[in-house]
């Protein structure tokens, strides 16, 4: 049995320093973004006197170049069409490579890990050029491609590990009962990807939510711009205004924090393995 005992004080404290500390740069974006434009950092850490969200208001309207309202729509639209497709095709390739055993699926799985570990800005220009010759730069189609490329071996890494563990029980059952390999993956097999489905598309999600460097030489300067690449403009739009900058900022990480809250139940359960519903 658990007893309290002067230890778990102990680690209590250190636990509430440390998640005090965590948030502490959150509370200074939040409290600088409701400053006047006149007094920000000038306060400290205290809450201005007269805190106001008309830095917010002056966020959400762009600088004339794009709204944040319009770049977080694009970025909902790439992050989610990335994610479905990683998805549905990373699970399907998981599947075959684990279930079917020899040179070839591992030879494939062995590039596929290949791919994590090499850094893909090493083919930046070719593949800007590649994708400017096909007419892919600055739409929403040319991103959820790269996107899903670019992070197809991450994906399938992750669901070949956990295909892995799971019994062929049920796999076999259905094969006995008439059903095809394509529709026992979907009624059988898919639903026990559950948690490291919901793993996959919380990390992929956050990498292409998060990602400035693609976003910006794809869709730079285009009317497609997202919401890291809105944040970066208005730094430079409002280099003398920071409490706009600091209500961009928060804008674009409120969705983030949101998605962590509500899914780091299902991110652990992933990671640790577990296949019960």
């Amino acid at each position: 049995m658990f007893q309290y005992n002067g230890r778990s004080l102990i680690r209590e404290i250190v636990f509430i320093l440390i998640a005090l500390l965590w948030w502490l740069p959150f509370y200074i974006l939040g409290v600088n973004s409701l400053a006047p434009a006149t007094s920000v950092g000038g306060t400290g850490l205290a809450v201005p006197d007269d805190p106001g969200f008309e830095s917010y208001a002056q966020a959400w309207e762009g600088n004339g170049n794009g709204t944040l309202g319009a770049a977080l729509l694009n970025s909902i639209v790439i992050a989610g069409g990335s994610v479905i497709c990683l998805l549905v095709i990373g699970s399907l390739a998981a599947y075959v490579l684990s279930r079917r055993p020899g040179k070839l699926s591992g030879a494939l799985y062995a590039l596929f890990v290949l791919g994590i570990i090499l850094p893909y800005q090493l083919g930046v220009v070719p593949l800007y050029a590649a994708f400017r010759g096909l007419g892919l730069v600055g739409n929403y189609a040319g991103m959820i491609l790269l996107y899903t490329g670019l992070l197809m071996p991450f994906s399938v890494f992750l669901y070949t590990g956990f295909i892995r563990a799971l019994p062929r029980d049920y796999e076999e059952a259905a094969s006995v009962d008439g059903a095809g390999h394509l529709r026992t993956f979907v009624q059988v097999v898919f639903p026990l990807l559950r948690p490291i489905t919901a793993t996959v598309a919380i990390l992929t999600g956050l990498i292409v939510w998060n990602d400035f460097f693609t976003q910006l030489v794809f869709v730079g300067g285009s009317a497609n711009e997202t919401l890291p690449v809105a944040v970066y403009s208005a730094v430079g739009a409002y280099a003398t205004q920071w409490s706009v900058v600091f209500a961009a900022v928060v804008i674009a990480v409120i969705p983030v924090l949101f998605a962590y809250f509500f899914s780091q139940r299902h991110l652990i359960r992933g990671f640790t393995g577990g296949t019960k519903g």
